[in-house]
């Protein structure tokens, strides 16, 4: 495309500047929507990814089965025991480490203050090592503290504002079922789940000390089990693994029900990523439907321009030029309009996306939706802009390129 061309191309659509303002508002409104609609929908699946990001590493969550008598649920079964995420961690190739899970419901006292966490555990020394969590001060508690039951504690920084405020909580010491519990760690921040539940609203104890001293059982039973798969690839591995020791270690033969549930974390999160995924490309394909409107819109726009000037065409054809030239010229102009149209609906689409995100970080409670301006969707919305100029652009064209000379310079 060379320059005189594009001049050209330019004069003749600056000489009807709002009917050719009102040709690519249709593709402006097709390419805003389609662009909002993929960077939506990526907000989504980062958000879904960062969340299943924050349960820990390649994590890997084994349950009790539930019970079950005459065809009636009685709910979980404790089947599972420190014993048990002992022999997974030591006996699984594919499993990095894991820590048993003990739940405790209470009120935690400091001074005067009270408060009741929402989340209350009993836990081994690894469990930061499976969650990925930091502590912001102080330090976790060691496999002595657990095998000795020690009466320590770390808490999160919602414990933190509600109960020490100003002081220093390490070292200080909190009662729980009137049992004194030193503070020895403060956790770093989470925020709150996809949910919209806090996670640092959290205390965490030894699991011997919380079952021992709490709960008053002297059984090993736990509530769940964590555990960390060595990389995301091996995950699949280690489930399988573990699934077929804690078989061989509860008797359970081939064909029977087991009394266990493994669940996979990554694999939920890779079925919520195609779950959002093929929303997103449901929904970018509805708002593409206006991309064809703006296209039969240029479509039109070229052929009422082809015959107003008509005259002009025979008169170029007069003094030489080719029909390849007049063909080339009225692509120009309409590759021209749906680019312009391609770039003012992506700029929309950015705004589109960015205040549609803001509005819905403003009605939720839960985690915060990511701004995601999607390059790769402008870039294709560019390229896909400029395919609709050429290709309902060709038409009047070809039309345009195919005038005889002598009946178009007769034409009024």
């Amino acid at each position: 495309m060379d320059l005189l061309t594009l001049r050209i191309a330019v004069r003749a659509l600056a000489k009807n500047k709002l009917r050719a303002g009102l040709t690519v508002l249709g593709l402006v409104i097709g390419i805003a929507a389609v662009s909002t609609m993929v960077s939506l929908g990526q907000s989504a699946s980062s958000l879904v990814q960062s969340q299943f990001e924050q349960l820990g590493t390649n994590v890997i969550v084994v349950i009790p089965g539930s019970q079950q008598r005459d065809g009636i649920n009685q709910g979980a079964k404790m089947t599972l025991t420190t014993r048990d995420a002992e022999a997974i961690a030591a006996e699984c190739p594919a499993v990095l480490t894991t820590t048993p899970l003990v739940v405790f419901a209470g009120q935690v006292i400091y001074g005067n203050a009270n408060f009741n966490p929402r989340e209350m555990y009993g836990v081994g020394a690894d469990y930061l090592t499976v969650r990925s969590w930091a502590l912001r001060s102080g330090s976790f508690f060691s496999d002595r503290d657990v095998s000795s039951a020690s009466k320590v504690c770390i808490i999160g920084q919602t414990l933190v504002a509600r109960l020490f405020q100003t002081t220093n909580p390490i070292g200080e010491t909190i009662r729980i079922k009137n049992i004194p519990f030193k503070v020895i760690g403060v956790l770093e921040p989470k925020g709150a789940n996809l949910f919209g539940q806090d996670q640092d609203n959290v205390v965490l104890m030894p699991c011997t000390t919380v079952r021992k001293r709490l709960h008053g059982s002297d059984f090993d039973d736990v509530n769940s089990i964590l555990v960390s798969a060595r990389s995301l690839a091996r995950a699949p591995d280690a489930r399988l693994e573990i699934i077929q020791l804690l078989a061989e270690r509860h008797h359970i033969h081939p064909g029977d029900k087991l009394d266990f549930t493994v669940q996979d974390t990554a694999e939920i999160a890779r079925i919520f990523g195609t779950i959002t995924g093929t929303l997103t490309l449901m929904l970018s394909t509805i708002a593409g439907i206006s991309l064809l409107v703006g296209g039969v819109g240029i479509m039109n726009i070229m052929l009422v321009s082809v015959t107003e000037r008509t005259r002009e065409i025979g008169i170029r054809m007069a003094v030489g030029a080719r029909s390849g030239d007049i063909l080339r010229q009225f692509l120009v102009e309409a590759v021209l309009l749906s680019m312009i149209g391609g770039l003012i609906g992506f700029v929309f689409g950015i705004g589109a996306s960015t205040g549609a995100t803001l509005i819905i970080n403003s009605l939720t409670s839960g985690s915060q939706w990511p701004v995601v301006i999607s390059l790769e969707a402008g870039a294709v919305a560019f390229v896909f802009s400029a395919a609709v100029g050429i290709f309902f652009g060709y038409y009047p064209a070809r039309r345009a390129s195919r005038l005889d000379p002598i009946e178009a310079l007769r034409y009024e």
